[in-house]
Protein backbone atom coordinates (compact mmCIF):
# COMPACT_ATOMS: atom_id res chain seq x y z
CA UNK A 1 0.00 0.00 0.00
CA UNK A 2 1.29 3.54 -0.65
CA UNK A 3 2.58 5.64 2.05
CA UNK A 4 0.61 8.77 2.41
CA UNK A 5 2.03 11.56 1.17
CA UNK A 6 1.85 15.07 3.02
CA UNK A 7 -1.06 17.14 1.82
CA UNK A 8 -0.69 21.40 2.92
CA UNK A 9 -3.63 23.51 2.83
CA UNK A 10 -3.25 26.98 0.50
CA UNK A 11 -1.49 29.63 2.89
CA UNK A 12 1.14 26.53 4.27
CA UNK A 13 1.43 25.61 0.45
CA UNK A 14 2.54 29.11 -1.02
CA UNK A 15 4.76 29.56 1.86
CA UNK A 16 6.50 26.57 1.08
CA UNK A 17 6.79 26.70 -2.91
CA UNK A 18 8.07 30.61 -2.06
CA UNK A 19 10.63 29.03 0.09
CA UNK A 20 12.21 26.64 -2.14
CA UNK A 21 11.60 29.01 -5.03
CA UNK A 22 13.75 30.95 -3.29
CA UNK A 23 16.34 28.60 -3.14
CA UNK A 24 16.26 27.50 -6.34
CA UNK A 25 15.26 24.26 -5.19
CA UNK A 26 13.56 22.03 -8.25
CA UNK A 27 9.79 20.64 -6.69
CA UNK A 28 6.72 18.90 -7.99
CA UNK A 29 3.37 19.65 -7.20
CA UNK A 30 -0.20 18.95 -7.43
CA UNK A 31 -2.69 21.22 -6.68
CA UNK A 32 -6.37 20.17 -5.97
CA UNK A 33 -9.35 22.37 -7.69
CA UNK A 34 -10.63 23.63 -4.04
CA UNK A 35 -7.02 24.27 -3.29
CA UNK A 36 -7.31 21.93 -0.09
CA UNK A 37 -4.87 18.79 -0.55
CA UNK A 38 -1.73 20.34 -2.17
CA UNK A 39 0.76 18.08 -2.60
CA UNK A 40 4.53 19.29 -3.08
CA UNK A 41 8.03 16.68 -3.28
CA UNK A 42 11.27 18.95 -3.67
CA UNK A 43 13.70 17.37 -5.32
CA UNK A 44 11.61 15.69 -7.87
CA UNK A 45 11.68 12.51 -5.67
CA UNK A 46 10.70 8.78 -6.15
CA UNK A 47 7.73 8.22 -3.61
CA UNK A 48 5.51 4.80 -3.42
CA UNK A 49 2.65 7.13 -3.37
CA UNK A 50 2.90 8.38 -6.78
CA UNK A 51 4.31 8.77 -10.89
CA UNK A 52 4.87 11.50 -12.70
CA UNK A 53 6.17 12.84 -16.44
CA UNK A 54 5.97 16.54 -17.53
CA UNK A 55 6.48 16.98 -21.07
CA UNK A 56 9.60 13.47 -20.53
CA UNK A 57 10.91 14.70 -16.93
CA UNK A 58 9.75 11.84 -14.54
CA UNK A 59 10.45 10.68 -10.90
CA UNK A 60 10.53 7.28 -12.13
CA UNK A 61 12.07 5.39 -15.08
CA UNK A 62 10.96 3.78 -17.63
CA UNK A 63 7.53 2.49 -17.36
CA UNK A 64 7.25 -1.14 -17.07
CA UNK A 65 5.77 -2.93 -20.10
CA UNK A 66 1.85 -3.51 -20.23
CA UNK A 67 0.68 -7.09 -20.48
CA UNK A 68 -2.19 -6.30 -22.08
CA UNK A 69 -3.07 -7.18 -26.06
CA UNK A 70 -6.35 -5.00 -26.46
CA UNK A 71 -6.82 -2.09 -24.13
CA UNK A 72 -9.98 -0.87 -23.67
CA UNK A 73 -12.61 1.69 -21.94
CA UNK A 74 -16.09 1.11 -22.35
CA UNK A 75 -18.15 4.28 -21.17
CA UNK A 76 -21.54 3.99 -18.99
CA UNK A 77 -22.10 7.89 -19.44
CA UNK A 78 -24.47 10.13 -17.10
CA UNK A 79 -28.00 10.04 -18.29
CA UNK A 80 -29.08 12.77 -20.10
CA UNK A 81 -31.94 13.32 -18.23
CA UNK A 82 -29.14 13.92 -15.30
CA UNK A 83 -27.07 15.80 -17.32
CA UNK A 84 -30.41 17.95 -18.28
CA UNK A 85 -31.22 19.04 -14.75
CA UNK A 86 -27.32 20.38 -14.51
CA UNK A 87 -27.42 21.84 -17.79
CA UNK A 88 -31.09 23.84 -16.87
CA UNK A 89 -29.41 24.91 -13.94
CA UNK A 90 -26.30 26.37 -15.43
CA UNK A 91 -28.14 27.85 -18.58
CA UNK A 92 -30.97 29.61 -16.37
CA UNK A 93 -27.82 31.20 -14.51
CA UNK A 94 -25.91 32.31 -17.76
CA UNK A 95 -29.66 34.23 -19.00
CA UNK A 96 -29.90 35.87 -15.57
CA UNK A 97 -26.38 37.25 -16.18
CA UNK A 98 -24.30 35.79 -13.43
CA UNK A 99 -22.00 33.85 -15.58
CA UNK A 100 -21.22 34.01 -19.16
CA UNK A 101 -19.28 31.12 -19.49
CA UNK A 102 -19.02 27.89 -16.97
CA UNK A 103 -17.28 24.47 -17.36
CA UNK A 104 -19.74 21.62 -16.73
CA UNK A 105 -18.23 18.36 -16.05
CA UNK A 106 -19.67 15.16 -14.44
CA UNK A 107 -18.07 11.58 -13.85
CA UNK A 108 -18.58 8.83 -16.65
CA UNK A 109 -18.32 5.58 -15.36
CA UNK A 110 -16.32 2.98 -17.09
CA UNK A 111 -15.55 -0.71 -17.89
CA UNK A 112 -11.86 -1.33 -18.46
CA UNK A 113 -9.53 -4.48 -19.04
CA UNK A 114 -6.77 -1.99 -17.43
CA UNK A 115 -5.78 -0.77 -13.87
CA UNK A 116 -4.97 3.05 -13.29
CA UNK A 117 -1.39 2.20 -13.12
CA UNK A 118 -1.65 0.32 -16.65
CA UNK A 119 -3.23 3.48 -18.11
CA UNK A 120 -0.81 5.77 -17.09
CA UNK A 121 2.22 3.23 -18.49
CA UNK A 122 -0.27 2.98 -21.51
CA UNK A 123 -1.15 6.52 -22.40
CA UNK A 124 1.18 9.41 -23.80
CA UNK A 125 0.33 12.73 -22.80
CA UNK A 126 2.29 16.20 -22.20
CA UNK A 127 1.32 15.93 -17.99
CA UNK A 128 0.99 12.06 -16.75
CA UNK A 129 0.30 11.70 -12.93
CA UNK A 130 -0.34 8.89 -11.34
CA UNK A 131 -1.76 8.98 -7.80
CA UNK A 132 -1.74 5.65 -6.46
CA UNK A 133 -5.26 3.92 -6.18
CA UNK A 134 -6.91 7.55 -6.24
CA UNK A 135 -6.50 8.21 -9.89
CA UNK A 136 -4.45 8.98 -13.31
CA UNK A 137 -3.86 12.31 -15.50
CA UNK A 138 -3.25 12.04 -18.84
CA UNK A 139 -3.46 16.01 -19.68
CA UNK A 140 -2.66 17.58 -23.16
CA UNK A 141 -3.61 21.53 -21.74
CA UNK A 142 -0.81 23.61 -20.70
CA UNK A 143 -1.54 25.72 -17.95
CA UNK A 144 1.06 28.06 -17.16
CA UNK A 145 4.75 27.66 -18.40
CA UNK A 146 7.49 30.09 -16.92
CA UNK A 147 10.46 30.94 -19.16
CA UNK A 148 13.11 33.90 -19.22
CA UNK A 149 10.89 35.65 -17.32
CA UNK A 150 8.12 35.68 -19.12
CA UNK A 151 4.79 33.69 -18.16
CA UNK A 152 2.38 32.17 -20.90
CA UNK A 153 -0.79 29.97 -20.76
CA UNK A 154 -2.08 28.10 -23.48
CA UNK A 155 -6.10 27.77 -22.87
CA UNK A 156 -8.15 24.97 -24.69
CA UNK A 157 -11.51 25.80 -25.68
CA UNK A 158 -13.04 23.85 -28.47
CA UNK A 159 -13.40 20.09 -29.90
CA UNK A 160 -14.11 18.41 -32.89
CA UNK A 161 -13.92 14.79 -34.43
CA UNK A 162 -11.04 15.21 -36.98
CA UNK A 163 -12.80 12.64 -38.97
CA UNK A 164 -15.81 15.01 -39.78
CA UNK A 165 -15.14 16.91 -43.18
CA UNK A 166 -13.84 20.03 -43.05
CA UNK A 167 -13.53 19.34 -39.62
CA UNK A 168 -11.03 22.24 -38.72
CA UNK A 169 -12.98 24.80 -40.39
CA UNK A 170 -16.25 23.71 -39.14
CA UNK A 171 -14.47 24.47 -35.61
CA UNK A 172 -12.69 27.60 -36.60
CA UNK A 173 -16.29 28.90 -38.02
CA UNK A 174 -18.52 27.61 -35.42
CA UNK A 175 -19.87 31.04 -33.66
CA UNK A 176 -20.66 29.43 -30.37
CA UNK A 177 -17.23 27.61 -30.12
CA UNK A 178 -15.60 31.32 -31.60
CA UNK A 179 -17.69 33.21 -28.95
CA UNK A 180 -16.53 31.10 -26.49
CA UNK A 181 -12.66 31.16 -27.49
CA UNK A 182 -13.15 34.85 -27.12
CA UNK A 183 -14.48 34.55 -23.52
CA UNK A 184 -11.91 32.51 -22.26
CA UNK A 185 -8.86 34.41 -24.09
CA UNK A 186 -10.31 37.60 -22.41
CA UNK A 187 -10.34 35.83 -18.71
CA UNK A 188 -6.76 34.48 -19.36
CA UNK A 189 -5.80 37.62 -20.29
CA UNK A 190 -7.05 39.23 -16.96
CA UNK A 191 -6.03 36.72 -14.74
CA UNK A 192 -2.07 36.64 -16.25
CA UNK A 193 -2.14 40.45 -15.68
CA UNK A 194 -2.45 40.31 -12.08
CA UNK A 195 1.05 38.87 -11.86
CA UNK A 196 2.73 40.02 -15.29
CA UNK A 197 3.01 43.81 -17.16
CA UNK A 198 3.13 43.71 -21.17
CA UNK A 199 0.16 41.38 -22.01
CA UNK A 200 -0.01 40.13 -25.28
CA UNK A 201 -1.83 37.06 -27.29
CA UNK A 202 1.07 35.19 -29.37
CA UNK A 203 -1.51 32.85 -31.77
CA UNK A 204 -5.36 32.96 -31.11
CA UNK A 205 -7.04 29.71 -31.95
CA UNK A 206 -4.18 27.43 -33.76
CA UNK A 207 -5.53 23.68 -34.13
CA UNK A 208 -3.89 20.59 -32.41
CA UNK A 209 -4.24 16.99 -33.44
CA UNK A 210 -5.10 14.47 -30.29
CA UNK A 211 -4.98 10.48 -31.27
CA UNK A 212 -6.81 8.70 -29.24
CA UNK A 213 -8.03 4.96 -28.66
CA UNK A 214 -11.43 6.03 -30.16
CA UNK A 215 -10.65 8.78 -32.80
CA UNK A 216 -9.06 11.27 -33.64
CA UNK A 217 -9.76 15.09 -32.36
CA UNK A 218 -9.20 19.00 -33.17
CA UNK A 219 -9.03 21.33 -30.16
CA UNK A 220 -8.44 24.70 -30.63
CA UNK A 221 -6.09 26.50 -28.15
CA UNK A 222 -4.68 29.79 -28.19
CA UNK A 223 -0.84 31.54 -26.20
CA UNK A 224 -1.38 34.41 -23.61
CA UNK A 225 1.97 35.82 -22.62
CA UNK A 226 3.18 38.46 -20.15
CA UNK A 227 6.63 39.95 -18.60
CA UNK A 228 7.47 38.90 -15.12
CA UNK A 229 10.04 40.27 -12.51
CA UNK A 230 13.58 38.53 -12.85
CA UNK A 231 13.08 37.39 -9.05
CA UNK A 232 9.85 35.98 -9.90
CA UNK A 233 10.42 32.31 -8.41
CA UNK A 234 10.94 34.00 -4.81
CA UNK A 235 7.07 34.35 -5.08
CA UNK A 236 6.21 30.95 -6.94
CA UNK A 237 3.23 30.27 -4.73
CA UNK A 238 1.97 33.62 -4.72
CA UNK A 239 1.85 33.69 -8.33
CA UNK A 240 0.51 30.44 -8.87
CA UNK A 241 -2.55 30.65 -6.31
CA UNK A 242 -3.16 34.49 -7.87
CA UNK A 243 -4.29 32.60 -11.10
CA UNK A 244 -6.32 29.52 -9.52
CA UNK A 245 -8.54 28.05 -10.41
CA UNK A 246 -7.67 27.58 -14.35
CA UNK A 247 -10.10 29.81 -16.50
CA UNK A 248 -10.14 27.03 -19.04
CA UNK A 249 -11.72 24.44 -16.48
CA UNK A 250 -14.08 26.97 -14.49
CA UNK A 251 -15.45 30.31 -16.46
CA UNK A 252 -16.62 33.80 -16.31
CA UNK A 253 -16.80 35.46 -14.21
CA UNK A 254 -14.78 33.03 -11.86
CA UNK A 255 -15.55 33.49 -8.47
CA UNK A 256 -20.15 33.20 -9.62
CA UNK A 257 -18.91 30.77 -11.80
CA UNK A 258 -17.39 28.59 -9.11
CA UNK A 259 -20.63 28.72 -6.85
CA UNK A 260 -22.38 27.86 -9.43
CA UNK A 261 -20.40 24.86 -10.31
CA UNK A 262 -20.45 23.91 -6.70
CA UNK A 263 -24.38 23.81 -7.23
CA UNK A 264 -24.54 22.06 -10.64
CA UNK A 265 -21.90 19.44 -10.06
CA UNK A 266 -23.22 18.03 -6.59
CA UNK A 267 -19.95 16.85 -5.53
CA UNK A 268 -16.31 18.13 -4.84
CA UNK A 269 -13.76 17.71 -8.26
CA UNK A 270 -10.87 17.14 -5.27
CA UNK A 271 -7.69 17.21 -8.07
CA UNK A 272 -9.69 17.02 -11.54
CA UNK A 273 -9.32 20.21 -12.89
CA UNK A 274 -6.69 21.51 -10.59
CA UNK A 275 -2.68 21.78 -11.80
CA UNK A 276 0.59 19.77 -12.01
CA UNK A 277 4.09 21.07 -12.41
CA UNK A 278 7.64 21.13 -11.45
CA UNK A 279 9.93 23.68 -11.11
CA UNK A 280 13.40 22.64 -12.22
CA UNK A 281 15.22 25.53 -10.29
CA UNK A 282 15.13 27.68 -13.27
CA UNK A 283 11.73 27.50 -14.63
CA UNK A 284 8.22 26.38 -14.08
CA UNK A 285 6.27 23.65 -16.65
CA UNK A 286 2.22 23.35 -15.34
CA UNK A 287 -0.74 21.54 -16.71
CA UNK A 288 -4.34 21.71 -15.93
CA UNK A 289 -5.66 17.87 -15.01
CA UNK A 290 -8.09 16.91 -17.62
CA UNK A 291 -8.50 13.66 -19.24
CA UNK A 292 -8.74 12.13 -15.62
CA UNK A 293 -9.99 8.50 -14.53
CA UNK A 294 -10.32 8.04 -10.89
CA UNK A 295 -11.01 5.28 -8.49
CA UNK A 296 -13.64 4.91 -6.06
CA UNK A 297 -14.97 1.65 -3.71
CA UNK A 298 -13.16 -0.37 -6.95
CA UNK A 299 -15.31 1.29 -9.58
CA UNK A 300 -13.31 4.00 -12.33
CA UNK A 301 -14.70 6.64 -13.36
CA UNK A 302 -13.46 9.17 -15.98
CA UNK A 303 -14.14 12.56 -15.49
CA UNK A 304 -15.01 15.08 -18.35
CA UNK A 305 -16.86 18.13 -19.55
CA UNK A 306 -17.33 21.39 -21.44
CA UNK A 307 -18.31 25.02 -21.66
CA UNK A 308 -22.05 25.60 -21.33
CA UNK A 309 -22.80 29.60 -23.03
CA UNK A 310 -25.60 31.43 -24.14
CA UNK A 311 -25.47 29.27 -27.54
CA UNK A 312 -24.81 25.78 -26.17
CA UNK A 313 -27.05 23.26 -27.48
CA UNK A 314 -27.46 20.85 -24.77
CA UNK A 315 -27.13 17.45 -27.13
CA UNK A 316 -23.97 18.67 -28.56
CA UNK A 317 -22.45 19.31 -25.07
CA UNK A 318 -23.86 15.90 -24.15
CA UNK A 319 -22.25 14.26 -26.80
CA UNK A 320 -18.81 16.44 -26.44
CA UNK A 321 -18.73 15.11 -22.89
CA UNK A 322 -18.44 11.82 -24.30
CA UNK A 323 -16.19 12.22 -26.89
CA UNK A 324 -13.66 13.59 -24.30
CA UNK A 325 -13.90 9.67 -22.37
CA UNK A 326 -10.70 8.44 -24.41
CA UNK A 327 -7.32 6.95 -24.13
CA UNK A 328 -4.56 8.92 -25.75
CA UNK A 329 -2.47 5.08 -26.47
CA UNK A 330 1.40 5.77 -26.80
CA UNK A 331 2.00 4.61 -30.55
Amino acid sequence: MAVMTKRYKKKAAIKKMNALGTFKTPFFFLIDFEMKKIIIEPNFNYTDSFLFTINGLSNHKKSPAVVVDTPFIEAQPLSFKKYKKGFDLVTSEIQNGNSYLLNLTYPTKLKSNVSLEEIYNLTDAKYKVLLKEKFVCFSPEIFVIIKNNRISSFPMKGTIDANIENAQETLLNDKKELAEHYTIVDLIRNDIGIVATDITVNRFRYIEKLKTNKKNLLQASSEISGNLPSDWSNSIGDILFNLLPAGSISGAPKQKTIEIIKTAEKSKRSYYTGICGIFDGVNLDTGVMIRYIEKKKDKLYYRSGCGITSMSDINTEYQEMIDKVYLPLNK
